[in-house]
């Protein structure tokens, strides 16, 4: 099953359009849905990511983290609600903001329109 979902979401196809080797598509969906509506994604993501520290011979939690961010321009398509204006760089789109352990892994990505201050407070007690 999981085979089957990383294969979906890899490959940006629908899941109707799934090969003939997976089970069928509308079981792997619900199982998709369950694992998304139980957090198991988060899970996951939080168990790779602490396996991948010990091989790396350091803890399975991190005790540092960078934030950072970066404007992106919106295209005239995307509704104005989600985009805001970056007074620094004069861009009308949309920012992310992202935090990474010492390796690079990712921890946490906030929504386009935070402004740094809010992300710092959203970020922060997350990571800890």
């Amino acid at each position: 099953m999981l085979d089957a979902v990383f294969y979906v979401t890899d490959n940006g196809i629908n899941w109707r359009s799934m090969p003939a080797d997976f089970p069928a598509w509308d079981r792997v969906y619900a199982f998709f849905r369950r694992c998304r509506k139980n957090g198991l994604a988060n899970e996951f993501h939080d168990r790779l990511r602490g396996r991948l520290r010990e091989a790396g011979s350091r803890d399975a939690e991190p005790t540092a983290a960078i934030i950072d961010s970066q404007s992106v321009k919106g295209a005239a398509s995307v509704p104005a609600i989600s985009r805001g204006y970056d007074g620094g760089k004069k861009i009308n789109g949309m920012r992310r903001h992202v935090s990474t352990d010492s390796l690079g892994l990712v921890a946490l990505v906030t929504a386009g329109n935070v402004t740094d201050r809010q992300a710092a407070r959203i970020l922060l007690p997350q990571l800890v």
